[in-house]
């Protein structure tokens, strides 16, 4: 069955960086596109980039535009969301998944705090 596994996230102060990672099984990753969501307390759940299936082209929500890049690894079935220059406002849950597929994975906890 699919399965996808975020890591990387912790606890970051303003202005640092972060680099997410989301494991991915179950399905033949290179022949999907893939997004990074995220979820903050009390807010739904919301998109902040998505990569095409070769990595060629990338789209990012206004609020990350400049400040995160998502990248993957097709041999390693890996998809990575870089994160620069923090805010409190992207503390949240972040959660990768395919396109196409209605899968979730648990997610890792990000929170920017000083």
């Amino acid at each position: 069955q699919v399965q996808l596994v975020e890591s990387g996230g912790g606890l970051v102060q303003p202005g640092g960086s972060l680099r997410l990672s989301c494991a991915a099984s179950g399905f033949t990753f290179r022949y999907y596109a893939m997004s990074w969501y995220r979820q903050a307390p009390g807010k739904e759940r919301e998109w902040v980039a998505s990569v095409t299936k070769d990595g060629g082209v990338s789209k990012y929500a206004d609020s990350v535009k400049g400040r995160f890049t998502i990248s993957r690894h097709n041999a390693r079935n890996t998809l990575y969301l870089q994160m620069r220059d923090l805010k409190p406002e992207d503390t949240a849950v972040y959660f990768c998944k395919p396109q196409e597929i209605d899968s979730w994975g648990r997610g890792t906890q990000v929170t920017v705090s000083s």
